[in-house]
């Protein structure tokens, strides 16, 4: 298989962390659900509208999007080595060091750091590579099924897994949080995302709503659609692309309304206190994992139209650099917001927001347009690589 780097896949790279980015802007880096009157008085109905559209458009679906590109890539390297006859087993594992080192460091800035969880399901990733690819859509297929969270839930009963309060925005812990990130310093904001913070995403990850099955999942899509060739033999599958594109229309479709049936017998406040909260929050997915089957699908069929792909290329070093990008938004966002930068949390309207996301956006691609046209990688995409094989790598073309 063509191992080269595929155009199409950085330019879907880029998108997704696009779209990221314009969730995290406009989320302000809270990294969780804000406290009682937040934002009151500060947002219109234009605002209104907007968040709607990104929480229907982009929360969840860009994240589930980057991670199955992860998959992607992670079957690319590994492949890779094999046509060398080499094993990079364990220099991925090895690059997953480096990747949660620098999670943790993110970490720190913002608790809503996903590097780490990548890094901590490497090890479980990599012997699914060895296997065919119905062995790795059936796993994919358990995990988007949330048998992993069913346990989970069976194990911890709704619990924290890590002795948590049960409503957290009620909790003093959340309220000293949230207190922290909006008047507190830098190293109090450290302090607090290096501890609290890590625990409350990992009790996210693993608990009731169970994210970290569905990242995996999502991983194991991405190396399943690498088995398949799919993107080097573009011309024979565009026919299943298009039948998948209204598949997962229809399965979105499906997959809302059994939400709402299944939230019309649910008990009430949703808590994880019975096996329906879990259930719910299970049908919800399906209604993003189909998002992110469309958006995949319809990004494929506008890519091969010569007009769109020129459209679509404007993100190719953005999804180059991507590591690189992904840290400086987090860095520019918390410094904007946070009460040891500008202190502006809560206070800009969220369709400004979103005007100063898509111009970091646009700003981050040109100058990663730049860098790329003098060096063969990213800063930090060079550090990992040089990390990776032990020796300095060369940057300069």
């Amino acid at each position: 298989m063509k191992t080269s780097r595929i155009t199409l896949i950085d330019a879907l790279r880029g998108f997704a962390l696009a779209g990221v980015a314009l969730v995290h802007f406009t989320e302000q880096y809270v990294a969780g659900p804000p406290p009682p009157g937040f934002m009151e008085g500060i947002n219109g109905p234009i605002d209104e509208v907007v968040q709607g559209i990104i929480f229907v458009l982009f929360q969840g679906k860009f994240f589930g999007l980057f991670s199955l590109l992860f998959g992607i890539s992670f079957a690319i390297q590994m492949d890779s080595a094999a046509q060398r006859g080499a094993d990079f087993s364990g220099r991925f594992l090895w690059r997953a060091v480096f990747l949660f080192g620098i999670g943790y460091a993110h970490q720190c800035f913002y608790r809503g750091d996903i590097l780490t969880i990548y890094a901590l399901l490497v090890p479980f990733l990599i012997p699914f590579h060895r296997l065919d690819k119905k062995w790795v859509l059936l796993a994919a297929g358990i995990c988007f099924l949330s048998v992993p969270r069913f346990v989970a839930y069976a194990i911890w009963q709704g619990e924290s897994v890590f002795g948590l309060p049960k409503n957290m925005m009620e909790s003093a812990l959340e309220q000293a949080y949230f207190i922290t990130i909006q008047s507190g310093t830098l190293t109090e904001v450290f302090q607090q995302n290096a501890g609290y913070g890590m625990r409350t995403k990992l009790d996210y990850q693993l608990g009731g709503i169970g994210r970290l099955y569905y990242t995996f999942g999502y991983f194991l899509l991405g190396l399943w659609l690498y088995k398949t060739q799919l993107f080097v033999r573009l011309d024979e599958y565009l026919p299943r692309v298009k039948k998948t594109l209204i598949g997962c229309a229809v399965a979105m479709f499906v997959a809302f309304t059994l939400t709402g049936i299944v939230v019309s017998f649910t008990p009430q406040p949703i808590n994880f206190t019975a096996w329906l909260h879990v259930l719910v929050v299970n049908t919800f997915d399906w209604v993003w994992l189909a998002m992110v089957g469309a958006i995949v699908s319809a990004f494929i069929l506008l890519y091969q139209k010569e007009s769109w792909r020129k459209r679509l290329d404007f993100f190719v070093p953005y999804g180059r650099m991507a590591l690189t990008n992904y840290l400086v938004q987090a860095l520019m966002g918390t410094s904007l917001f946070f009460g040891w930068g500008f202190g502006l949390l809560g206070t800009i309207r969220t369709s400004f927001l979103a005007v100063l996301a898509i111009l970091l956006i646009t700003l981050q691609t040109w100058a990663s347009k730049w860098w790329l046209a003098r060096f063969r990688y990213g800063p930090l995409e060079w550090l990992w690589r040089s990390w990776t094989f032990g020796r300095w790598q060369p940057l300069r073309r």
